[in-house]
């Protein structure tokens, strides 16, 4: 709460900052652009750094008149206050993870199914950038409540860490498996039998130190950046879902833009998916070895058989129907676009 009022606070002061202003441009004159940028990850993590180069490319565009203030997770509050601002227009713009949104655009749960994009990572990719079901039908969804996403990348492909081995849906019995607040999430975990408990990520090494939660799931250079291995015995190599990002903007605010400035923000976002994709195959490459070569904390690594991988599947698939059936605001109509977009995607390969 204390986090939300402080935002709010900050809001009122920095209001000005967010408006444009006559004769403060960049070398040509003009007007000046004091935009704030939150991410739900801090310096070093993917999406500040995506945020960071943002800023960056948007200013030297601009020739000085876009300056954007990015801010790290935790500096305006948790990541559902991060989703409020947006929302409000306390920030202009946001990387948010979908995960976080579920409980307002339903639709949106469509990225905790698991084993719903391919085992690639770049061939999600390349679905997430051009899916009319995602970039079209889910961003509409988004729209009715003043988000608007302009794009969706991947973080990396997900993987578990816990304190006793992960290898079969019977290991998760009973097993307190940290996820984000969203139902389609603490389903997906029910179906394995697991524990589902929603929980901000600030607050999870100490959880996971405690025991206060047994595991949880998050691609492998944010496990290592944040020390998760640190105090869990095991990593399990699932690839069972893909940690999709979106970067997103206050809809009536970017509407309310010059065109061309739209343009430019538009253009900035369409060259930053390439660079997205390179920056967390980079990090998850490096973190792999970083925690295998850890002799202080040492972590043992399971890779699951694509045996085992379709045990997993199998509880996992019975999931879809409760998306549609419970869930979705279209009766799974994005869904159901987003499959087919999937199967033509792998079966051009």
């Amino acid at each position: 709460m204390l986090g939300l009022v402080a935002a709010s606070a900050m809001s009122l002061m920095l209001a000005a900052c967010g408006q444009n202003e006559e004769g403060n441009g960049g070398d040509g004159g003009g007007e000046s652009y004091n935009w704030r940028f939150v991410t739900e990850e801090v310096e070093g993590q993917g999406q500040y750094e995506y945020a960071e180069e943002f800023a960056k490319r948007m200013k030297e565009k601009s020739d000085g008149q876009v300056n954007i203030d990015v801010y790290e997770f935790g500096g305006l509050g948790s990541e559902t206050d991060q989703v409020e601002q947006l929302q409000n227009g306390t920030v202009e713009m946001a990387v948010m993870s979908p995960g976080f949104t579920g409980n307002m655009v339903n639709e949106g749960q469509i990225f905790a199914l698991h084993f719903l994009f391919p085992d690639d990572v770049e061939k999600t990719q390349e679905i997430l950038n051009t899916s009319e079901a995602l970039n079209t039908d889910l961003r509409e969804r988004y729209e009715e409540h003043s988000i608007t996403p302009l794009s969706y990348w991947t973080e990396g492909a997900m993987q578990w860490t816990s304190n006793t081995p992960i290898e079969s849906p019977d290991d998760f019995q009973s097993f307190k498996m940290r996820t984000q607040d969203s139902p389609l999430i603490l389903e997906s975990y029910k179906a394995y039998g697991a524990d589902p408990t929603p929980m901000s990520w600030s607050e999870l090494y100490t959880a996971l130190d405690r025991n206060t939660v047994d595991g949880q799931e998050n691609p492998i250079f944010f496990i290592g950046d944040a020390s998760f291995h640190e105090v869990q015995d095991y990593m399990t190599i699932s690839n069972h879902n893909n940690y999709v990002a979106m970067t997103t903007v206050n809809t009536d605010w970017f509407n309310g833009l010059p065109e061309e400035m739209q343009e430019m923000v538009n253009e900035t976002t369409e060259e930053m998916q390439q660079w997205a994709f390179d920056e967390q195959q980079a990090q998850n490459e490096e973190w792999l070895e970083t925690i295998k070569n850890d002799e202080e904390n040492q972590t043992e690594i399971i890779e699951l058989t694509e045996e085992q991988r379709e045990a997993f599947r199998e509880k996992a698939m019975p999931i879809r129907d409760y998306y549609i059936e419970n869930v979705s605001g279209v009766d799974g109509a994005i869904l159901e676009k987003l499959e087919k977009e999937i199967e033509e995607a792998e079966s051009a390969e």
